[in-house]
């Protein structure tokens, strides 16, 4: 990052200049319009804001971007949010004409800059002091920034403070906060469960009870993200937490210490009924590979005879995790990725650093059309080194790199600064995906055809095997997914089995044991609680899916009393994706035997 720095001096020179033009415009704005600011320093905290992201938007984007087109759209996402903020505000679009008429004056880019810097600032004061809005600079440049960014990929984000935060709580692996799990039924945040050992575990809150005020705020019917952003703070700082639960009428205060609390990437692993190791990763945080070893380790102890590792609607995460777990089972000094940008810095290769390796038994990776980024890297890896078979559906195909930039008053920027390439030289990066993501409209007809690109873009395995780019991860063999009754879809759309397992759970807390399965009556009573909350069904619609009722069931219910493990083992004969998987491990007990097969089906 110094040297990117070094780079661009005669940008910060030039910024520091505008800066210095500036000063007495901003000093008599700030005088004068007291009411609408709060003083100078802020006015030239966020002009520092907007140009730092001009300035590493140049200097490290993918693709190379005029100044023009960045405040163009700057000053065009301003008038977006006065028009969002007042239907009735009239706009005034006369700084098109300015931007043209720069544009046709041929000067040269250090000149052109300060210009259209200088256009943007102008606009920005003559909003400030219009009468019929009350917009602060905060606002307007906050929706510069989020105009500036909307034609780039959708990849490229801005973060408001609270956003930032949330984002790098998640790929740091943990954050300050109570330690539960929690749903929403109807108006009330609810408490799914307690995660062991953290403090509201040790303070004795419970499955089934309802937070009706954090610090003495009524929190009910209030969005679950602001309720989520009221426990979390800083580890040592104390939330009162008001509870409401069911068969007390009186409010229950706990008066709770934050504490650092792990966001878990390998929830479950454990060892199948057919001697083979299961591993769940739901995402590539800081604690990845620490957590998939220690799985690993006790799998290895446990004597297992191969390794399912589940990867489905995995979104990614943080690349180096991505390279050091696929060491496991790879070893040392080997090329995982490599990857490719507009400037020097950001072409670099990835190789896998650590002199350890498991043993060789047969590893199946499963995947689907959710699976992202650092997860394709992982996939693709071991499939590029023949060291794994891969199945399920094709990923999503998300191969950017982006970079993550602090800025000023707690806000943050990712930028796209290059692609990545997996082994055999194949980017899964799927570019149909960006422009969906923009909204924009693409006919089947252009879907088909890119597909049919994409499956002539052949590379090769370390063995010669035969794999796509272009276009996600191709598994080696594709299994899909059964899909659910529309009947079963209401369930889950009115989340019946989570509520009335914690209704039950709390009513029969002592008799629950491990062989638990719900008996006639108890399934009755269940779709009476359906019926009550709108479910429509018919007799046929129960009796093609009582398995699925009865299974359900029995997963929520043990998951309150036992634990989430428990719960996910007793339902993965409902995973028919899963099971198939599973199955192969039972006809073939060699990697190579796997290959073959997998060859024979294409």
């Amino acid at each position: 990052m110094i040297k990117l720095l070094r780079m661009s001096k005669t940008w910060f020179f030039i910024l520091i200049f505008i800066w210095f033009l500036t000063g007495s415009v901003v000093f008599k704005y700030s005088v004068v319009n007291a009411q609408n600011q709060n003083n100078q320093e802020e006015s030239f905290i966020y002009l520092r804001l907007i140009s730092d992201v001009i300035v590493r938007l140049r200097n490290l984007y993918v693709d190379e971007l005029s100044v023009s087109v960045l405040i163009e759209n700057a000053i065009e996402g301003m008038y977006g949010y006065l028009v969002e903020q007042d239907s009735t505000y009239v706009r005034n679009d006369d700084f098109r004409e300015i931007i043209s008429e720069v544009r046709s004056l041929g000067l040269g880019s250090h000149q052109e800059t300060l210009r259209f810097l200088r256009l943007f600032q102008d606009e920005l004061f003559v909003l400030l002091e219009e009468e019929q809005n009350q917009a602060t600079i905060k606002d307007l440049v906050e929706a510069a920034i989020e105009g500036m960014l909307s034609d780039l990929d959708p990849h490229t984000n801005f973060f408001r403070p609270s956003d930032f935060k949330r984002f790098t709580d998640s790929t740091m692996g943990e954050f300050g906060g109570l330690g539960i799990q929690i749903d929403r039924q109807g108006d009330y945040v609810t408490v799914v469960s307690p995660i062991q050992g953290t403090p509201a575990y040790k303070m004795g809150i419970q499955t089934g009870d309802r937070i009706v005020t954090v610090d003495n705020e009524n929190v009910i019917g209030m969005l679950m993200d602001d309720v989520i952003s009221r426990m979390r703070g800083q580890p040592g700082t104390r939330v009162l937490i008001g509870i409401e639960r069911p068969g007390l009428t009186e409010l229950l205060e706990f008066d709770i210490v934050r504490e650092i609390i792990p966001l878990i990437s390998v929830p479950y692993s454990f060892v199948l009924d057919n001697g083979v190791g299961y591993v769940r990763i739901t995402q590539f945080n800081n604690n990845t590979t620490k957590e998939l070893m220690e799985a690993l380790n006790k799998l290895e102890e446990e004597g297992i005879r191969g390794l399912l590792v589940d990867l489905r609607s995995n979104p990614g995460g943080l690349l180096n995790e991505a390279v050091d777990t696929v060491n496991e089972f790879i070893g040392g000094g080997k090329l995982v990725v490599f990857s490719r940008g507009r400037i020097r810095e950001a072409n670099r290769e990835y190789h896998t650093m650590h002199n350890r390796k498991r043993a060789d038994y047969p590893v199946v990776t499963l995947i689907n059309q959710a699976s992202a980024s650092a997860s394709e890297i992982f996939a693709g890896s071991l499939q590029d080194w023949d060291r794994g078979l891969v199945v399920g559906m094709p990923s999503y195909g998300k191969g950017s790199v982006q970079q993550l930039f602090p800025l000023v008053e707690g806000h943050g920027l990712k930028v796209t600064i290059s692609k990545y390439y997996l082994k055999s030289g194949r980017s899964v990066h799927k570019e149909l995906n960006d422009r969906l993501l923009k909204g924009e409209d693409v006919s089947q007809e252009e879907i088909d055809a890119i597909d049919r690109e994409n499956e002539e873009n052949i590379y090769f395995t370390l063995n010669g095997r035969q794999v796509i780019g272009g276009g996600g991860v191709i598994p080696d063999i594709e299994i899909e997914q059964s899909f659910m009754t529309n009947f079963e879809r209401d369930i889950r759309r009115l989340n019946l089995f989570l509520e009335f397992s914690m209704d039950y759970f709390t009513s029969h807390r002592e008799s629950i044991e491990m062989d638990f399965k719900p008996s006639a009556e108890l399934i009755n009573e269940f779709l009476e609680f359906g019926e009550s909350k709108g479910l429509s069904f018919t007799p046929a619609d129960v009796d093609s899916s009582m398995t699925f009722i009865e299974v359900s069931l029995t997963r929520d219910i043990l998951s309150r009393k036992f634990g989430d493990l428990v719960g996910y083992k007793s339902a993965i004969q409902l995973d028919t994706q899963l099971v198939a998987t599973i199955e192969l491990f039972d006809k073939f007990e060699t990697l190579d035997e796997m290959f073959i097969y997998a060859n024979e089906k294409k």
